[in-house]
């Protein structure tokens, strides 16, 4: 339908209407979480932006993903409240059970 049909048809009737009224519901996409979110645009170099890909697809996450993770991690370091894996704690502890060298 171009713009002069569509006009003839819609203009000055409740055709519109009509047409809204008889379709069916839509269901909406189900969250992937309870938690609200806001999306934010953020300007990139393109050199930083593929070692952020690069380094999300190396993780098998998204690069959302992996930039929200970043996020969380750099404010939790603000505030002392940084989590670290147990992972890291095991090898921090290894280190310190090993003798130096004088």
């Amino acid at each position: 339908m171009d713009r002069n049909d569509a006009t003839k048809r819609f203009h000055g009737d409740d055709a519109l209407a009509e047409l809204i009224d008889d379709s069916q519901p839509v269901e909406l996409p189900t969250p992937d979480t309870d938690v609200p979110m806001v999306s934010r645009s953020v300007r990139l170099p393109l050199e930083t932006y593929e070692r952020v890909r690069a380094a999300a697809e190396a993780r098998g996450i998204g690069v959302t993903t992996l930039m929200r993770q970043w996020i969380e991690a750099g404010l939790a370091d603000l505030d002392d409240s940084a989590t670290v894996s147990l992972a890291d704690v095991r090898r921090a502890l290894a280190s310190l059970s090993r003798p130096t060298a004088a």
